[in-house]
């Protein structure tokens, strides 16, 4: 962290200082860039404070006036994470979240096969209450918990290793194929931001149906595969999967008023393509709604527990990615980083391969997933642009390839699962690797052939 905190400003200064043969602001803003880049990857402070001080220094020191610096703020993209993170923090608040996955493990049966299968559906499901992957993981693995201890097996059992890998996997997967997720949200606001063109909620989720259908399936064979269970059945059975219900007691008041919320955003999400609104106005609307004394059920202390500075981060990292556009810096970014793979970029099928394997490289650099696509998305953008392609199709390509890990640093929620203690390294690595090999082959179904039936083309 120490040393991080030392190369950031030496990075920048030294590329500051460094001769170029490009316009005074493109050199002083990839100096800036340069800085922000490092403290990314090294966390020596916040993501969200490394963005806002970089923000400042593009409008201090002249690069960027104010409208430009901090054009991030007046995107839809950070107030649609903000509603969305209102409306998780009321699923969590009320105990709606945790009374839907019981609901689902009871209707799904409790055999360790398919309690196993519940927790994938189950994290699918939140994806549409919670968007948080931390949030949902936390929802989550205290049921995992009492599961495990109602197996009567140890926590590095293949029960409980199948269980908890698979939960803190699935939490970082989802929310790639669902505008839902920070990483979803940001992509949307830098393509919109930087083309104009509109990512609807409802178009988005269709592209990748066939994915999250499949990937459910996936990751339910893929430890079904590699942890057979000690025990078939959960000892017990139904009876503590109905105590575990009972004791819940009768829907409560703030249970049924956060459904009616959530029920009707993810309705007028699910139509957005019919009445065009914006699916940030929809979030954030009922985010708010959420938040009113009567008729909502946040109090104060509740929307104080709200990540602010994660949406400080994308708002930063969007206003970044203005800057370097509006200087052209972001025109020599994308000579430099797509000049060896144009040769391989042409067709969908072979393009959308070569794109995804790239961005899955790339994040093993860039650890957090916000930070590789804010840093890396501009430029992929821009390309696409100048070269004929389709920028929506490219940005969720790489989008989606983010959700593919294979090592614990490389995600926030896979360190919170990996904390819990359930699981190794080297069992993230077998499922990341089997997973990460099956989601590349599922696009290359996707792109080339399921995406041009419902309009979405790879080219412009």
């Amino acid at each position: 962290m120490m040393v991080g905190a030392v190369l950031g400003p030496l990075a920048g200064l030294a590329l500051w200082f460094t001769p170029i043969q490009i316009e005074p602001a493109a050199h002083q803003t990839l100096a800036i860039v340069a800085f922000m880049i490092v403290y990314w990857i090294t966390e020596p402070i916040d993501h969200g404070i490394t963005a806002m001080i970089g923000c400042f220094l593009f409008w201090a020191l002249h690069i960027a006036d104010f409208e430009t610096a901090f054009a991030g703020f007046a995107n839809s993209s950070p107030w649609f994470l903000f509603g969305a993170m209102l409306m998780g923090e009321a699923a969590s608040q009320s105990g709606l979240a945790r009374r839907i996955g019981f609901l689902i493990m009871r209707y799904l049966g409790t055999s360790y096969s398919r309690l196993l299968l519940s927790v994938v559906v189950i994290v699918f499901v939140l994806n549409f209450l919670v968007p948080s992957g931390l949030a949902q993981l936390a929802i989550v693995a205290p049921m995992i918990i009492g599961i495990i201890a109602g197996f009567g097996v140890g926590p590095q059992s293949n029960i409980a290793r199948g269980l908890f890998v698979i939960l803190a996997y699935t939490c970082g997967l989802f929310n790639k194929m669902i505008l839902a997720g920070g990483a979803s949200i940001l992509t949307r606001g830098i393509v919109e931001k930087l083309t104009g063109e509109p990512i609807f909620w409802s178009k988005y989720f269709i592209a990748y149906l066939p994915a999250d259908l499949i990937t459910i399936f996936a990751c339910w064979l893929t430890i079904l595969w590699l942890y057979p269970p000690e025990k078939k059945e959960l000892p017990g059975g139904r009876q503590y999967l109905e105590d575990a219900v009972r004791s819940m007691g009768p829907w409560t008041v703030p249970e049924k008023k956060t459904l009616a919320w959530l029920l009707l955003a993810v309705g007028l999400w699910a139509t957005d393509l019919w009445h065009k609104t914006d699916p940030a106005v929809i979030a954030l609307g009922v985010g708010l709604v959420v938040a009113l004394p009567k008729i909502g059920l946040l109090k104060t202390k509740d929307i104080q527990k709200v990540n602010f500075l994660l949406i400080i981060f994308m708002a930063g990292a969007l206003s970044m990615g203005e800057v370097l556009a509006k200087t052209k810096a972001l025109d020599t970014l994308t000579d430099v980083m797509m000049s060896w793979m144009t040769p391989y970029l042409g067709g969908s099928f072979h393009s959308a391969s070569v794109l995804y394997w790239t961005a899955f490289a790339y994040h093993f650099v860039l650890a957090s997933e916000l930070s590789m696509l804010s840093t890396s998305l501009p430029v992929l953008v821009n390309y696409a642009v100048q070269h004929g392609f389709n920028p929506v199709a490219l940005a969720m390509v790489w989008n989606f390839a983010s959700g593919g890990k294979m090592f614990v640093y490389q995600s926030a929620v896979l360190i919170l699962g990996y904390s819990y203690g359930y699981f190794r390294g080297q069992d993230l690595i077998r499922v990341g690797a089997v997973l990460t090999i099956v989601e590349g082959l599922i696009l290359l179904f996707l792109v080339p052939f399921y995406w041009p039936l419902i309009g979405l083309q790879w080219m412009k």
